[in-house]
């Protein structure tokens, strides 16, 4: 009986449904995105009691809150989807998540209510956090559940490119306002826009979702009385299925998740961050890479059916592995050729005693740098200029060389408040005079930056974007019995995506701040992509062939 089923035409019934689904998936995620495009501005509206660097850092950490506990939000939801159904677990995610969203725009700032403001807007994170933690899986097992045996790879991956058309469509919104209003009025105020128009997408959302129709392999497993009573104890209480939720967490969604914050969000954050290219032009490059790779998440998801899903993801996380560090220094080259040119004619390093040095990591703006090695790779970062260390005998002050140029460093203890800002004052000026002398950018020039080229690069990182995360959702929902389905996909998932996703930019911007240099961030997502290659070549089965009805 399951063959009859799983190879039935779809009907035109069913497809409407799927594209209901994938539409507000959309609408879900470009939720989702705003804070990450908005998060240079959101860090002056709601941190602006920090420096500059903390309150970007500490803006990305609110927003990795939201990343935090999407899998908590996938234990809630995704046990109500197992035994009240895929359809009214996924409408009520929605609805916390548009709500939670709405709000955001209409939060006051820092300015006017203070430390309430940043707590509020890390509040509503979070339950858009919880929100998302139970959409994806409901909205991956409610297409898997409803499409041909031999389709479901192509039919889910419909559902992967609502995450980037999400990413693209907030970045359209953010820049049709910034072009109506400018740029100033938008950092002002114009930025809550498209946060409060994102109550009309919550209203079509709800519409839609509401015509749609329970999966048919939950009505048929409900209809024969095999629903689980306790899928979270069934899910992760036993053995043999807590070892594929593991296996499906390491061997595939960790590296599918670097892979894809790696290629959609850290590489905007490099581009305005780290190449100082100006916002606008960074999102429309971006925007250009998703139009020109959004059609391979379709063409990477038919061919999982076609050879398989295992072999497409292993082969994009193994790809991110050995071409990450040469694709980011091609993008330095082509973004900002000025820095580039600096960077390999002119090279910066701190000498130091390592034992005055601290992690450059200050969120709560109370910590004051006073040794010399503080101080300099303070000024550095500051400046986005990447640089080396070099060890120095204890008790030597730090020393900033440029070139062939030295400048000597101090330190600030038991200088008084009025010297230590004349001698702050002093040595950024003598800095910066010779970064700029040695030909450091402050910014990229808009004229030399090589825009096809760029494109070029973020399309190819959008490319391994769509290999690792075109077939996920097929291998994810194949690889549990439709009874805990739900809870079983969504947490692997979320783990993957909420934890080591949404965690690459805060951790990336930390490990660069602490080594000085720009591109050591990018260990991060290649050593999870490499693990997740190795351990899902190993153990990790393929799955395509599977039957999705059986409820073993």
């Amino acid at each position: 009986m399951s063959t009859a089923i799983d190879n039935r035409p779809m009907s035109s019934e069913q497809k409407k449904v799927i594209f209901a689904s994938s539409l507000g998936t959309v609408f879900e995620w470009y939720d989702f995105y705003l804070y990450g495009s908005l998060a240079a501005i959101i860090a002056k509206q709601f941190f602006s009691g920090l420096d500059a660097g903390s309150a970007f850092i500490f803006a990305l950490l609110a927003f990795a809150a939201g990343f935090i506990v999407r899998p908590f939000g996938a234990l809630v939801f995704g046990r109500l989807g197992d035994m009240i159904g895929r359809k009214y677990t996924f409408l009520i995610t929605i609805v916390i998540m548009g709500l939670s969203t709405f709000i955001v725009g209409l939060l006051p700032s820092y300015a006017s209510i203070g430390v309430a403001a940043p707590v509020i807007l890390i509040a509503l994170r979070m339950l858009q956090g919880l929100a998302l933690g139970g959409e994806y899986g409901g909205a991956a097992v409610y297409v898997a559940e409803h499409a041909p045996h031999h389709k479901r790879g192509e039919y889910t991956s419909w559902i992967q490119t609502t995450a980037t058309l999400g990413l693209f469509l907030s970045l359209m919104v953010i820049l049709g306002t910034r072009t109506a209003i400018g740029e100033a009025a938008f950092a002002d105020w114009g930025w809550r826009v498209p946060f409060i128009v994102s109550i009309l997408l919550l209203a079509t959302s709800v519409y839609i979702r509401l015509s749609m129709h329970e999966s048919p392999a939950f009505q048929k497993m409900k209809a024969e009385g095999k629903t689980s009573k306790a899928p979270l104890s069934e899910s992760f209480g036993e053995w043999k299925n807590l070892k594929i939720v593991i296996l499906a967490l390491v061997g595939l969604t960790a590296g599918q998740a670097v892979v894809w914050y790696s290629g959609q969000f850290y590489a905007l954050f490099f581009l305005t961050q780290a190449l100082k290219v100006d916002g606008p032009t960074a999102n429309i490059l971006v925007a250009y890479s998703l139009i020109l790779g959004t059609p391979f998440f379709v063409v990477f998801g038919m061919l999982s059916d076609k050879i398989g899903r295992k072999p497409i993801i292993m082969a994009g996380c193994l790809l991110a592995v050995l071409t990450y560090f040469p694709v980011f220094t091609a993008l330095t080259k082509a973004a900002n050729p000025d820095l580039y040119a600096a960077q390999q004619k002119n090279k910066v390093v701190i000498t130091a005693d390592a034992s005055e040095c601290s992690f450059q990591f200050n969120p709560t703006g109370t910590v004051k740098f006073t040794s010399s090695c503080d101080i300099a790779k303070q000024v550095l970062a500051s400046s986005s200029v990447s640089y080396d260390n070099v060890a120095a005998p204890a008790g030597t002050v730090a020393s900033i060389k440029i070139g062939e140029t030295a400048i000597q460093g101090y330190s600030s203890k038991g200088l008084s408040v009025d010297e230590a800002k004349k001698k702050d004052a002093e040595f950024k000026k003598l800095v910066a005079d010779d970064l700029k002398a040695a030909g450091y950018p402050s910014k990229a020039d808009p004229a030399k930056i090589d825009k096809v080229m760029v494109t070029l690069i973020l399309f190819y990182l959008v490319l391994l974007v769509t290999m690792v995360y075109g077939p996920i959702a097929a291998m994810l929902v194949e690889m549990f019995p439709t009874r805990i389905r739900y809870t079983s996909m969504s947490l692997p998932y979320h783990i993957g995506n909420g934890w080591f996703g949404g965690l690459l930019p805060t951790t990336a911007f930390a490990i660069v701040a602490q080594t000085g240099n720009m591109y050591n961030g990018l260990w991060y997502p290649i050593i999870i992509a490499g693990v997740t290659f190795v351990i899902g070549t190993l153990f990790v089965r393929e799955t395509k062939d599977v039957d999705i009805y059986a409820n073993d």
